[in-house]
């Protein structure tokens, strides 16, 4: 059995992007900045920050779009894919791995840590029978089912 699950927490770097495909599926394009921050041995506060690419498709999409902007705190469940295509302009191949989203819930209050003026709900989106997560953090539950043994 392999196992392709990506779980992330952290703040948009710029507002979303959402375009409409050729055949009518609505996809959303933004990307997601997490910290890691340390001690180092000289007792000297670190921070490491990583990008990561980010994209929703269909009713995600549009609830991205319309309540997720810069500086937006979201907690995103996905796996990891690696697209490749030709670069027209110096032929080389190119890759991109990204997160495809299946599940995203909002975090933070409304009106805070967002972008100026936002009012972010502070909801679960993608399975609404959940409760709201406590203390920002989500509610992971796990069934049998998901045990790879």
């Amino acid at each position: 059995m392999d196992l392709n699950k990506v779980m992330l927490i952290g703040r948009l770097t710029r507002d979303p992007e959402v375009r409409t495909t050729p055949t009518g599926q609505n996809v959303a394009s933004f990307s997601i900045a997490t910290s890691f921050n340390w001690t180092d041995q000289q007792g000297q506060k670190k921070e490491q920050t990583e990008f990561h690419n980010v994209i929703a498709w269909r009713k995600l999409a549009d609830i991205i779009g319309q309540y997720l902007k810069k500086g937006s705190q979201v907690y995103i469940e996905g796996r990891l894919q690696t697209r490749s295509w030709d670069d027209k302009t110096s032929g080389q191949k190119k890759y991109r791995t990204e997160i495809v989203v299946d599940n995203m819930i909002m975090l933070g209050r409304p009106g805070a840590g967002g972008a100026a003026g936002s009012s972010e709900p502070s909801m679960p989106l993608g399975k609404p029978e959940q409760p709201e997560p406590k203390n920002d953090l989500p509610e992971i539950q796990i069934d049998n089912d998901d045990l790879p043994f």
